[in-house]
């Protein structure tokens, strides 16, 4: 090995440790404080509400405390969205950086 070929790896070595170390987050752009989970309706309830209201969901999952879902508005936007868990209140829409909407508060 050449001492070009040992710094490279030391360097992607280093890099790899550096960023192993940093800890997981959530994207969060909307935080809910909606106490336990078992209050919580389900993601198959925020679903079906959504499919009714003509929205298209792709993927659901948790994030920040709330619901963000991952879908087609029925104008036909593809966006972001964050719903309360318990009342299953839209919090945020965002699409490619630009907020289309968010609740005042949030």
């Amino acid at each position: 090995m050449t001492m070009r070929m040992i710094s490279t790896l030391a360097l992607a070595a280093a890099s790899a440790i550096a960023l192993a170390s940093v800890p997981a987050s959530a994207t969060g752009v909307i935080k809910c404080k909606a106490g336990p989970v078992s209050g919580w309706k389900t993601q198959d309830e925020l679903t079906k509400k959504l499919t009714k209201e003509g929205w298209t969901v792709r993927k659901s999952k948790v994030d920040g405390g709330c619901y963000e879902v991952y879908g087609t508005t029925p104008e036909g936007d593809r966006v972001e969205a964050y719903f309360h868990p318990v009342t299953l209140e839209k919090l945020y829409v965002g699409r490619r950086g630009e907020v289309l909407f968010r609740k005042q508060g949030y």
